[in-house]
């Protein structure tokens, strides 16, 4: 798997999905690539986004996926608006500013630390845009709990009559449990966000997995319930169509699922719904077959030294059945191959699933020369991203080169800066 950034531009005009098909176009052009080389945009769920991938699905036929990343922060950050959690959550943010501000009670904590034999961990302070940095800074609170406690209960630190930056016990406890129920939501988030690896393939079984993990959690307090109650329904709404398959429309996330050969066996699905994606799943394999043929014949007839034309004297001796003779082998020709191709489709859902610790593209690489349509789909499928994290990780990068101090770089120096840096040790 690798990643590249093919442009960064400034976009001065308003980013209406007109807009944006335009803007992609450009870098399409720019760089040669052809429309239908792309098989997918992945996107978060703006209207503008949204519109523009309508717009781009009905004029090169893209598959539209929408950031798996960016529904899982949606879903959360529901999830956590109980009025409870929101006044916890409102408390440790207040705790952990206050330690970052005092230099006297981030002293004294060390030595706290060092005295209880606790790891010599700083606070975390979350992010507002990033779920899971909220659940990185109660781990880290609970972490510390009583080293910060006994830090907060020195008068020296904390004069009479402002312990209210300690946490109540039920506080506590809240927080306790919304990182047991969190949990499974972060490491959601840490795997569907890799670069170096497949992951749309895996969306389906993480999606499953994430509705058996709410499920079987068990809160006591009433806010962590409703917290369980809120991401489940939230998984449902956003996540309920992900694990359906219709014939009439290609779902991209269920054919790199089929395509993966440690999810083959699609048992996040009905039985019938298997058996009509495996009928997808072979429909393909014979386009990409066909499209593989038509290429080769094409090369060779326009080879020039190659290229062949009948003579006057071939016409007037061709008889009535040679064209249809012709016609009847290219027709029995093209039945072998689609047979070909069956065969090998029929064979590869037969196979046992591979363990989850599998690389994918590495077994393709292995059995390319067995399967040597199906690889080809499945390149095509199993490069999919599931987050759009990798292109938001740009920001960053071109944030440290468009700094203050950097305030008169051009907007084609920007651009030039952050390609190399991105893709510096990629080529």
């Amino acid at each position: 798997m690798k990643s590249f950034i093919l442009d960064t531009m400034p976009l001065e005009e308003r980013h209406t999905g007109a807009n944006i098909v335009t803007w992609m176009e450009e870098v399409l052009t720019k760089f040669e690539i052809l429309p239908a080389k792309i098989k997918a945009v992945v996107h978060d769920s703006g209207s503008n986004m949204v519109a523009a991938m309508r717009l781009l699905e009905e004029k090169h036929g893209w598959a539209s996926i929408r950031c798996a990343g960016h529904t899982l922060q949606l879903i959360v950050n529901t999830a956590l608006k109980d009025t409870t959690i929101s006044r916890a959550l409102g408390a440790a943010r207040q705790l952990v500013e206050h330690f970052k501000r005092s230099e006297l009670a981030s002293t004294r904590l060390k030595m706290k630390q060092e005295q209880m034999n606790v790891k010599k961990n700083t606070l975390i302070q979350d992010v507002s845009t990033r779920w899971n940095s909220t659940f990185h800074m109660i781990e880290r609170l609970l972490e510390q709990r009583w080293p910060l406690t006994a830090t907060l209960s020195d008068p020296e630190v904390t004069p009479r009559g402002k312990h209210y930056f300690d946490l109540k016990p039920d506080q506590w406890a809240l927080l306790e449990e919304l990182k047991q129920g969190l949990a499974p939501f972060e490491t959601a988030t840490v795997y569907l966000s890799g670069q170096q690896y497949t992951t749309v393939s895996g969306l389906p079984q993480v999606v499953k997995g994430l509705t058996r993990a709410v499920h079987q959690s068990q809160l006591e307090t009433s806010s962590g319930k409703s917290f369980i109650a809120s991401a489940e329904k939230g998984i449902k709404q956003r996540w309920g169509s992900i694990c359906t398959f219709s014939a009439d429309k290609e779902n991209p996330v269920i054919l790199a699922a089929a395509l993966d050969p440690r999810y083959r066996k699609l048992k996040f699905l009905a039985p019938e719904d298997v058996i009509r994606v495996q009928g997808t799943v072979e429909v393909l394999a014979v386009k990409e077959a066909n499209a593989g043929t038509h290429e080769h014949a094409k090369v060779q007839t326009d080879n020039g030294s190659g290229r062949t034309e009948k003579t006057a004297l071939d016409n007037l001796l061709e008889s009535d059945t040679d064209s249809q003779g012709d016609n009847e082998e290219a027709a029995s020709k093209e039945d072998q191959d689609v047979q070909v191709v069956r065969s090998e489709v029929q064979l590869y859902f037969k196979e046992a699933t591979v363990s989850k610790k599998d690389d994918p593209l590495k077994w393709w690489s292995e059995n390319e020369g067995r399967f040597p349509t199906l690889s080809k789909l499945a390149k095509s499928f199993l490069c999919i991203p599931a987050t759009s994290t990798p292109s938001e990780r740009i920001f960053s990068t071109a944030g440290n080169i468009c700094s203050q101090k950097r305030a008169s770089l051009s907007a084609e120096h920007v651009e030039k800066l952050t390609f190399l840096a991105m893709n510096n040790n990629l080529v």
